[in-house]
């Protein structure tokens, strides 16, 4: 099981949307997966969460999540292996950690704690709030955004990963995102300027 939550190595800078549900992760996927050309890792929890509901009728329990976190990790790594340069993921280990605390009194499958943490990103883009809240069959907390947001800054602030937030419009939100990828880029790859315009 352990093997199966942890990532391949790859030469790629790393980035994590992340963030409460409808604020734009996956938007931001999409455009930023776009903008450089490469491939998007997408949230694998929504595919086998809304299987089970279209299924069973039913919503995520605590056991799912051992799962969703070995789905979306088999999927990272596939898609790493296709990325070029940059690899955009909708979501990550940490993210399902969150959400094992906030939904089952900090309940969180030893696991799926253990590679959470392990688990290394460049870059986390934290998504804002400040989007109208869409709802679907799985999303359940329009009323406690500010909490949730504030859960996902602080799981950012506690494993001191490098983050960024994401406010106001798409074109701002893809404005701040891509300054600081290509920051990331220019170090990495050893280039004096590189620069990937809008």
């Amino acid at each position: 099981m352990e093997k199966a939550l942890e990532q391949i190595p790859v030469n790629l800078v790393k980035v994590v949307l992340f963030g409460p549900e409808s604020t734009g992760k996956t938007t931001m996927s999409e455009y930023l997966a776009k903008h450089y050309n490469t491939v998007w890792v997408a949230e694998y929890a929504r595919e086998y969460l809304q299987d089970k509901w279209n299924n069973e009728r039913k919503t995520c329990e605590d056991s799912d999540l051992i799962r969703i976190a070995v789905g979306q990790m088999a999927l990272e790594n596939k898609l790493a292996k296709k990325a070029d340069k940059v690899l955009i993921c909708d979501t990550d280990l940490l993210e399902t950690k969150v959400y094992s605390e906030e939904y089952y009194g900090g309940l969180v499958h030893p696991e799926l704690d253990e590679y959470a943490v392990k688990n290394q990103y460049d870059l986390y883009l934290l998504t804002d709030i400040d989007t109208p809240w869409e709802a679907d069959d799985l999303r359940d907390r329009p009323n406690q955004r500010v909490q949730m947001f504030r859960a996902f800054e602080n799981a950012l602030i506690k494993y001191k990963r490098p983050y960024i937030k994401l406010s106001g419009s798409i074109k701002q939100r893809m404005e701040i995102a891509t300054r600081a990828i290509d920051s990331i880029l220019t170090r990495r790859i050893g280039l004096d300027t590189y620069s990937s315009e809008l």
